[in-house]
């Protein structure tokens, strides 16, 4: 049965294309043609027609070759018609416009040069190829009920499995060692892999804000940031969080840590609709400018998570004026990473509301000694 209920979305695609002038809109994105059809296959497109092509065309249509005819019967609504090809496929996708004329949308993200040279050298007479930026990501940046909860459950499954980590101990197991057990538990927890790459960077190590685990030891005594992720149906989530390994860390790393937790909690507590991005990652950076750390939180604030571990919108002293909507889901993660000694962050994904946020996240953020 498809994931996707009914056709809201693809109808809320198609009655975009007019402010977008185009006839009809091409995609290539399997991540885009996943979030439209529920598709979960490797090889796959969508052509979503404007009002007056549909008239003209009948439905939207769903492309796919001769491995996948019985799993897009299953997964695919009856809003798209299901066409199985073989050969060239943008052969026989536009092949299928053979008559009609009008403006045909691409996604300027995901093709490339040659891909391009290939569907002007394939379009029929009377048609016109128009980049089109954004389309699909724009709906997807505001997530559902049903997309709410599979991102709750891939962060419930996440923080299980590091749990199950720190049960074992951090100290005198290597940074690799536990990012290679965490990975594994989330795995057998049923995930279909992690979001990305797990983080754990101890010591000085952890002055790298995306540091890869080394197969050196972690000490006692310092802190350990962990920064990961569960792959579940479709949905990633995105947590990190800053350990000790002993009562013994420094004075510095304690105030490092004090300042990073307040900055996250005033930050988070910033999050509505209504706001925008720039603004709420000000709260977070005017507050480590003041404690002297500007130069050692360089990267944004947040960004949103979904399909896709970096989404729309973002969190960022670069971000556009766009105020957060409700159903935005994005991390809270402010930094501060002073080289060659230590690194914290601390981060939370959070739905945006209309009276606030809630919090998908829900491991302790207070200093925590794991030995």
């Amino acid at each position: 049965m498809s994931e996707i209920s009914g056709s809201s979305r693809v109808d809320r695609l198609a009655g975009a294309l007019a402010g977008m002038d185009v006839d009809a809109l091409l995609l290539d994105s399997l991540v885009n043609v996943r979030y439209l059809t529920g598709f979960t296959g490797s090889s796959a497109a969508a052509l979503v027609f404007g009002e007056k092509l549909k008239a003209e065309l009948g439905p939207h249509r769903f492309f796919t070759d001769f491995r996948y005819v019985t799993q897009s019967a299953a997964q695919v609504p009856d809003a798209f018609a299901r066409e199985t090809l073989s050969g060239d496929m943008f052969e026989g996708i536009l092949g299928g416009l053979s008559g009609t004329s009008g403006r045909l949308g691409f996604e300027e993200a995901s093709v490339t040069f040659k891909t391009h040279r290939r569907l002007q050298d394939l379009l029929p007479e009377g048609w016109e190829l128009i980049p089109c930026a954004g389309a699909v990501e724009r709906l997807r940046a505001v997530k559902d009920a049903g997309e709410v909860k599979k991102l709750a459950a891939a962060c419930k499954l996440a923080e299980e499995a590091l749990q199950g980590v720190l049960e074992g101990g951090l100290a005198d197991r290597s940074e690799l060692d536990v990012a290679v057990d965490l990975e594994l538990r989330m795995r057998s927890l049923g995930a279909q892999a992690a979001s990305f790459p797990s983080i754990v960077a101890s010591g000085a190590h952890g002055a790298l804000p995306h540091a890869e685990p080394r197969r050196e030891t972690i000490a006692e005594n310092v802190l350990v940031t962990i920064d990961w992720g569960a792959y579940l149906d479709g949905y990633c989530s995105d947590c990190t969080r800053t350990y000790a390994t002993g009562e013994g860390v420094s004075e510095q790393a304690r105030e490092v840590y004090a300042l990073v937790l307040d900055a996250q909690l005033q930050s988070l507590a910033a999050v509505r609709a209504g706001i925008d991005g720039k603004a709420v990652d000000a709260v977070a950076r005017d507050l480590i400018e003041a404690a002297g750390h500007g130069e050692h939180f360089g990267h944004g604030l947040g960004h949103g998570v979904g399909m896709e571990i970096h989404e729309g919108p973002r969190l960022s002293k670069l971000a556009p004026e766009d105020p957060l909507v409700d159903g935005n889901i994005v991390t809270v993660e402010p930094g501060v990473y002073l080289p060659g000694v230590l690194g914290v962050r601390i981060e939370d994904l959070a739905v945006v509301r209309q009276d606030g946020h809630e919090v998908l996240t829900s491991l302790p953020k207070e200093l925590t000694v794991i030995s």
